[in-house]
């Protein structure tokens, strides 16, 4: 547990360092922007393109770091690529103000580098994200080249960079009116330009704003978003909670990707306050385990305390997924072999074996406490303490 919360902490580190380098990114564009030093060895126009282009970097950054803080390994190519970038904006810009981003830049570099396996998670886009990509790109190509091919009706059009400006500003439906249609067929295709540019844009933000509002109404409502439930994969399900499952998610801490599903609200609530991925739906419901991603999970735990709540869950799980590995926790002896049944691959009875061990330790077997340890992953209990103690007696006694 130790290693993983040091990598942890080298990841935040990773990504603070980049958000970092995104704010004096920007800041440093404007700021040369603003007030430029020109220097001798670089041509002032060309510093003035760096600041420009070094404020559009720190944004673009400032999404890489946010893609970061999921785990994503495109976000971490991405920083890869463009903390170089910043770099060489600010030696560029040959000012005092760009120091601190070079210098932040190249030491953010071998930090990020040296984290590139803990960003390992795919960039998974929904149908609806391909769909606005596709649609904002392409309209934006067509009124590019349509506006650069009409150019003779398009006064002040002379090059594709002034035909993306003209398309870009009408889609956006900005409309500054310093390039305007001058003939009957450049009217018409600016009209098409704006019917589907505001569409295009209209598809785009809808697809960025629908996540968040989802957000906050599944926070509200106590259940995971969409996009949550989708990303899930190679996850651990764990069905119900009771007094077995607090040691189980103990267990699974941030080693594993879980997902609890639980009946009643005030459990959700509660094990997402505690950070915990949560969907507050019934376990032993087919549509449920279904939204939990069964088909994409390595497993499915259920110990609730209650075998016949845990034999319903394991049945409907068994039947959605054959292949997925099933274990479970009898609170009673004789209901093993029910929750094999069921289609449990695994059935650990916590109390027979809790028993056992008491046994084997009133009998006098001295490694019985030590596979308790194991078993729990306590090595710093009392017991070896209280040995040493019960050996020093014993030797006073022989002594007296």
């Amino acid at each position: 547990m130790a290693r993983t919360n040091r990598r942890l902490l080298s990841a935040h580190a990773a990504v603070l360092l980049t958000s970092l380098v995104a704010v004096l990114s920007v800041v440093t564009g404007v700021v040369n922007i603003l007030s430029p030093q020109f220097g001798p060895f670089v041509p002032g126009p060309v510093q003035q393109v760096a600041g420009f282009t070094g404020t559009l970097t720190g944004f673009l950054m400032v999404v890489s770091a946010l893609g970061m803080r999921r785990g994503l390994r495109t976000a971490w190519w991405s920083t890869v690529v463009l903390l170089p970038v910043t770099a060489a904006q600010g030696l560029v810009q040959v000012s005092v103000y760009s120091v601190p981003l070079v210098v932040l830049s190249l030491l953010s570099l071998p930090v990020v580098v040296s984290m590139r396996a803990r960003f390992d998670r795919g960039l998974s886009l929904s149908t609806s994200q391909i769909t606005a990509a596709v649609a904002l790109a392409g309209v934006l190509a067509y009124g590019t080249v349509g506006t650069y091919a009409l150019r003779d009706g398009f006064p002040g059009v002379s090059s594709l960079l002034d035909a993306f400006y003209y398309t870009l500003v009408t889609a956006s439906t900005v409309g500054y009116g310093d390039i305007t249609p001058k003939t009957e067929m450049a009217t018409l295709f600016s009209l098409s330009v704006l019917v589907l540019g505001v569409a295009g844009f209209g598809i785009a933000l809808s697809t960025l704003l629908g996540p968040a509002i989802e957000a906050r109404f599944a926070s509200a409502l106590g259940r995971m978003t969409q996009s949550q439930l989708e990303s899930l994969e190679h996850h651990v399900i764990v069905a119900g909670y009771g007094e077995l499952t607090e040691s189980i998610l103990e267990e699974l801490g941030d080693d594993h990707e879980f997902v609890v599903v639980v009946k009643e609200p005030a459990t959700g609530s509660a094990l997402r306050e505690r950070g915990f991925n949560v969907l507050t739906e019934d376990p032993s419901d087919a549509a449920s385990l279904e939204h939990a991603g069964i088909d994409r999970a390595d497993a499915v735990v259920a110990a609730t305390n209650d075998d016949g709540q845990d034999a319903l869950a394991i049945l409907t799980a068994r039947q959605l997924q054959p292949d997925v590995r099933i274990v479970a926790a009898a609170t009673e002896r004789e209901n093993e072999k029910k929750l094999r049944a069921a289609g449990a691959n695994t059935v650990i009875s916590p109390a027979v074996i809790g028993g056992r061990l008491l046994v084997q330790s009133a009998l006098g077997d001295e490694d019985a406490e030590e596979t308790a340890k194991q078993v729990t992953g306590d090595e710093e209990q009392d017991g070896s303490g209280n040995g040493n103690g019960s050996e020093s007696g014993k030797g006073d006694g022989n002594a007296s």
